[in-house]
């Protein structure tokens, strides 16, 4: 079995022996996440919410399952076009599209503006999840879920079944890898059943933080996307991506596959394919107030991480933690924090603020000395991204400033 399904599994066991849970009533979502049920989890989490609008814990448990419905959303939109998931290794590295969705048989055609309706449809779902969470006060708050026993109905069938609990989701995305001979270790379904059981995460108010961060990274990645035409870009990538595609580059009907050549690790149409999807970046700008609402949430991501680590260092607790400070356990074994790491990553939140003011500068292989790229004008004022112009240089000549700039260090 793959490293990180086995560390599932042994996250189980550490959790048990090491850290036994406390005894705490089951939270008020918890039963709708297990069943699958998000939207009646949703609407009982809301009326509950107004008759109880102090009851932190309850728009916690909210916020999850908003969160997580919006993945079930993009998931059921995905199996809805036939996107071709863990099938596609360029899926594997695409935020949205990485999900290991069922397979549909009788699959939607997919047009641009169908890509960029589903990557809008998610913002908008994120946007609800941000909202609860921007109301959680600033008190400690648990929620201890048993995370891999959760369901997502991502065929949209009105089944959430077994197989589309979180522990069968992750299962799926290993099961698809492929492995050297004698290194996947094996455990039966049965037994990583009866493990997801008992494992149980313990969120607080800085994985509350951290969820609301994560949102507006996934936002700020998916605006940036928008305020940009990318048409000809994905007709490259569409049959990579989906079953049907309306616009491929290559009309199905004219152009035949090319058979894999002996001894070449890539099919050298998909090479050809990379090379023109690589000529293809050059994106216009068609909605230049996004990349400004990108650059706010980015802003924001860096606040909340701050926060997220100022509540997680005033922790004195340790209860089955997802993010532990350096006196705690997480719950997943050898996964540790060090202080010296929280003063690094606070280091990286002080230059990636600078940088995103304007006050430090992005270095570019070919400037002079003294002289760097204004990040924050390139959100503010955005030309077409040209990748080919940018590494060569003149796109970044708008931008181009003197001052400090930052490292790779």
């Amino acid at each position: 079995m793959h490293t990180r399904l086995w560390f599932f599994a042994m996250a189980v066991v550490w959790g048990l022996l090491a850290n036994p849970l406390a005894s705490q009533a089951a939270p008020l979502i918890e039963p709708f996440l297990l069943e699958g049920r998000l939207a009646d989890g949703i609407a009982a989490s809301r009326d509950h919410l107004a008759q109880k609008p102090d009851d932190d814990e309850a728009r916690f448990g909210l916020a999850v399952a908003e969160f997580l419905q919006s993945v079930e959303r993009l998931g059921q939109t995905l199996h809805r076009h036939g996107a071709l998931g863990q099938q596609s290794q360029l899926t594997r590295i695409i935020p949205f599209f990485r999900l290991p969705v069922p397979d549909n048989p009788a699959p939607a055609e997919t047009s641009y503006e169908d890509a960029r309706s589903l990557i809008q449809t998610f913002l908008n779902d994120l946007a609800v999840a941000e909202a609860t969470l921007e109301k959680l006060g600033e008190s400690e708050v648990s929620l201890p879920l048993r995370f891999g026993l959760i369901r997502l109905d991502l065929d949209a069938d009105g089944k959430a079944t077994e197989a589309e609990a979180l522990w069968r989701i992750l299962e799926a995305f290993d099961s698809r890898r492929p492995f050297p001979p004698g290194t996947r270790r094996t455990i039966s379904q049965e037994e990583l059943r009866a493990l997801s059981e008992a494992f149980v995460i313990h969120f607080d108010r800085g994985d509350a933080y951290w969820l609301q961060g994560y949102c507006h990274l996934l936002s700020a990645v998916g605006e940036y996307a928008l305020a940009h035409d990318t048409e000809d870009f994905f007709a490259v990538l569409a049959p990579y991506l989906f079953a049907k595609p309306t616009t491929p580059s290559l009309p199905t009907e004219l152009f035949k596959d090319v058979a894999p050549v002996p001894g070449m690790p890539l099919e050298m149409g998909s090479v050809a394919d990379a090379i023109t999807a690589l000529h293809r970046i050059r994106f216009p700008v068609v909605a230049a107030s996004r990349t400004e609402k990108s650059l706010s949430y980015l802003e924001q991501v860096l606040a909340l991480s701050r926060k997220t680590w100022q509540s997680i260092q005033a922790e004195t607790d340790n209860n089955h933690e997802w993010i532990p400070n350096a006196s705690q356990q997480c719950v997943i074994p050898g996964m540790a924090v060090t202080a010296e790491m929280i003063a690094a990553w606070q280091g990286f939140l002080d230059e990636s603020e600078s940088i995103l003011k304007g006050e430090t500068l992005v270095p570019h292989w070919r400037l002079r000395s003294g002289m760097g790229i204004n990040l924050r004008m390139v959100f503010l004022e955005p030309n077409t991204f040209d990748l080919i112009e940018w590494a060569q240089g003149s796109a970044a000549v708008p931008y181009v400033q003197q001052g400090r700039c930052t490292s790779s260090r």
